[in-house]
This record gives C-alpha cells, structure tokens and sequence, in this order.
C-alpha cells in the first residue's frame, strides 16, 4: 500500500458486540439483518482466511453504492479479537479509481450492550496518486459505517435476535 493511504474511523453502536460479530461474519444472519440491501449471498470456502464471499446487492442499494456486486476475500478473521479483514475485489463506487484496497473492522465492547466499531481502510489508486480526496474518502468510509447502522437498526428492533 503506498503510506498515507488509509483511512481510519470508530462507529459507536447500541448493540453488543457479540451480536454484532455473529451477524458480521456469517451468511444466514448477514442477509437477515441486511434485508432490503442485499438480494443474495455467496461464500466461497468456510469464512475463514482465503475464503471468498460475493454479495448481490438490491437495486437501491445498487445506485446508493455505484455497483450491483461487491465480492471481498478474508485475510483474516480472528473470532477471539472480533476483527476482520479483507480484501476488496470488487465494488464501490470509488473502486474504479483504486488498484487495492483492504478493510479491517474490529468490535470493542463498550459499556452493558453496547460497542465501538474501529474501521480502517487501507488502499492504493490506479494512478499511483496520493490519498483520494477528502469526498472520496468520506463516500468509501462512510459506506462501511452506514453498513454497520443498518445491523444496528436491526437489532434495535429485534431485541432477541442473536441474543
């Protein structure tokens, strides 16, 4: 990654962070709580480090992102740590302007039900650039965190699922 291309920002959520972490990582739950922004899901392999998982997402939230398809592979995944990181590999409507471009999200419990969400968002541009602009990088983070308050919403109004 060329230094000074990341992109770092918390998300405070009234969610534990176990029960955000089992919608995170798994399929079933993903398109539950994700219901309306996602049509369908595929994983390749067992969600673990190498595994490949492509999302297809509904026409909404198809203009709303500047794709139909976002497909990202694990390079790591530690359940103990709640973090995860992959790769993107397709998707977003700033990809077009990137040749990488790899996520990291990790839960910390914060207080009784509640949590922060530390993302970090390390890329490369096709043009050997600098950093994106200040919109850029505000769209490309900004999907992530609204991702992670759609779930929130979710569980807001499902008090018991995944409890």
């Amino acid at each position: 990654m060329v230094v000074g291309c990341v992109i770092a920002e918390e998300c405070a959520l009234a969610v534990s962070a176990e029960r955000m972490w089992k919608v995170s990582c798994f399929g079933d739950a993903m398109l539950k709580a994700y219901a309306g922004s996602f049509d369908a899901m595929d994983v390749e392999g067992d969600g673990g480090p190498g595994s490949i998982t492509t999302l297809m997402l509904s026409a909404a939230a198809a203009a709303a992102a500047g794709c139909g398809v976002v497909k990202s592979r694990v390079l790591a995944r530690d359940d103990a740590a709640m973090l995860l990181r992959n790769e993107v590999l397709e998707g977003s409507k700033v990809s077009g302007q990137l040749k990488s471009q790899v996520t990291e999200v990790k839960l910390k419990a914060a207080g009784d039900g509640a949590c922060v969400a530390k993302f970090k968002v390390e890329y490369e541009r096709l043009d050997g650039g600098g950093a994106l602009t200040p919109e850029d990088q505000a769209e490309l983070i900004g999907g992530y965190l609204a991702l992670m308050k759609i779930v929130e919403t979710y569980f807001v109004a499902n008090p018991a699922a995944y409890a």
